[in-house]
């Protein structure tokens, strides 16, 4: 296993030196899913929520979580962002909704932590947004399913 990066040679936290590292093109891609009865995906996919378009405010949380993720996380560094999209998937066999988040920067460091930040926010919103309607939804599923960019190139999840 690689050295944890995020320790020093005491053990104690501390934010990584990013500054020999080249600037690079990086994406990271993450997804994740909220399952929930037939009957709660039914107040989505047909419009029956009084708050509004779920999936379209949790797009928005989910942008603006990817943007706040150094503001959250207590050793990520604040990025420059290039491009934030949150894409939403109902699915009737999960009775669920899928959603995938692609971030990307060019930078010194990768994205990874801003597509999970920005998936982890609008799952939370879709479970807000609902919860009157039903509170036993589940979200899971979480993880990253493919970065580039860096030093350490190209990973896909399998």
């Amino acid at each position: 296993m690689a050295d944890l990066t995020h320790f020093d040679g005491k053990g104690d936290a501390h934010m990584v030196d990013v500054s020999d590292k080249d600037i690079t093109s990086r994406e990271a891609i993450a997804t994740g899913h909220i399952k929930m009865l037939p009957e709660t995906l039914e107040f989505i996919t047909e419009g029956k929520v009084k708050k509004g378009d779920v999936l379209s405010v949790a797009r928005l949380a989910g942008i603006m979580g990817a943007k706040r993720t150094a503001d959250l996380i207590p050793l990520c560094h604040p990025l420059p962002i290039t491009k934030v999209a949150v894409e939403f998937t109902a699915d009737p066999d999960l009775a669920g909704v899928h959603v995938t988040a692609t971030v990307k920067t060019t930078g010194k460091t990768g994205v990874e932590m801003e597509a999970l930040t920005a998936v982890s926010t609008a799952l939370l919103t879709v479970y807000d947004m609902l919860k009157a309607v039903e509170k036993s939804m589940e979200i899971g599923g979480i993880r990253v399913l493919r970065k580039s960019g860096g030093k350490s190139g190209l990973y896909e999840a399998s």
